[in-house]
């Protein structure tokens, strides 16, 4: 990160400054979702937009996340380049054919001819209370689709720089952000210009006798799972994906290579999860240098209870994570 990063934002107010920037920028940028003008949204990220840039690009749609989900395939076929705002993750279930069938596909099915320059804002993550229809992290499920691109910042710092490369991107993007980060998690964001490009993996902590590969809200786990290490004598590095696709391979795999032993830690569901694909890709490529096998850690294989308790046990903890870790390496 740049030494000029001095200031200090809430994971919010650095996606708001990055798409405020970016509609200074670019007139075609425009946002379309359900409450994201008068409302700010429920997170209240978007706050202020509407006063700047007026309702006629910053659009309140009916309680229809196919409809305008659609609408913005179309916006961004013909000339516009739309952020679409899906308030919960969960709801992604009702865009899936404008995002899996039209937007993925249209730049390969007319030749190259069309593009679909659009970006889907939504949230992951569990532990905010919602229950199993408002809890969910679901970002796997486009992961797996060609033709789309996937970011799961980690950081305020992050979270700028990869919004604004994901508008600037000529394909579609999917951008995740954990819902629990938006106002509790602060962190250095530079005043200056700067975009983080895709596909970059980035070493939150240097270490040299773990791995621990981390995506979103994990990240935060890991770095305090990597602390409690420390004290135990444990050296971990921390790396975070920052996009699952495209994917940065090279990056995990020479970590891999360097510890010998790795944890790959996702807040989405265990079973042809993220951790699955993350782990196979560090087997196959440092499969001789590793001296255990590649453990995963993800979400329960259930729907996310509304118990706090029952909630909080559903998901990868700092003291969870420091315990797998010293079993992995002999010290438990």
């Amino acid at each position: 990160m740049p030494e000029a990063a001095h200031r200090e934002l809430t994971f919010a107010q650095a996606v708001r400054e990055a798409l405020a920037e970016e509609m200074r920028r670019d007139s075609r940028v425009c946002i379309f979702g359900e409450d994201v003008a008068e409302a700010g949204t429920p997170f209240k990220v978007l706050s202020g937009l509407v006063e700047e840039f007026g309702t006629e690009r910053v659009v309140d749609t009916p309680i229809s996340e196919a409809g305008f989900t659609g609408l913005a395939v179309g916006a961004a076929m013909t000339g516009l380049r739309p952020v679409v705002d899906i308030m919960f993750g969960d709801f992604i279930t009702l865009t899936m054919d404008q995002m899996a069938n039209q937007a993925a596909k249209v730049h390969y099915m007319s030749g190259g001819k069309w593009k679909v320059p659009m970006v889907m804002r939504t949230t992951l993550g569990a532990t905010r209370r919602s229950a199993a229809q408002h809890s969910q992290s679901l970002h796997a499920w486009f992961s797996h689709v060609p033709g789309l691109k996937v970011v799961l910042p980690s950081t305020p710092y992050d979270a700028k720089g990869l919004l604004k490369t994901a508008i600037r991107d000529e394909n579609p993007v999917v951008f995740f952000e954990d819902k629990m980060m938006h106002h509790k998690l602060k962190g250095p964001v530079p005043s200056e210009e700067y975009t983080i490009p895709f596909g970059v993996a980035d070493v939150k902590r240097a270490g040299s006798d773990i791995t621990l590969v981390a995506t979103s809200s994990m990240v935060q786990v890991a770095l305090g799972a990597a602390a409690l290490l420390e004290a135990a004598g444990i050296s971990a590095e921390v790396i975070d994906p920052r996009t699952t696709w495209p994917l940065d391979e090279a990056s995990l795999i020479e970590s891999a290579r360097k510890t010998s032993r790795v944890i790959v830690m996702d807040e989405g569901y265990g079973r042809y999860g993220v951790t699955a694909e993350i782990a196979a890709v560090i087997a196959e490529g440092a499969f001789y240098d590793l001296d255990a096998p590649v453990k995963r850690m993800g979400a329960m294989h259930v729907p996310i209870p509304f118990s706090p308790p029952l909630e909080d046990a559903t998901v990868p903890t700092e003291q969870s994570v420091f315990e797998a870790a010293q079993a992995l390496c002999g010290r438990s």
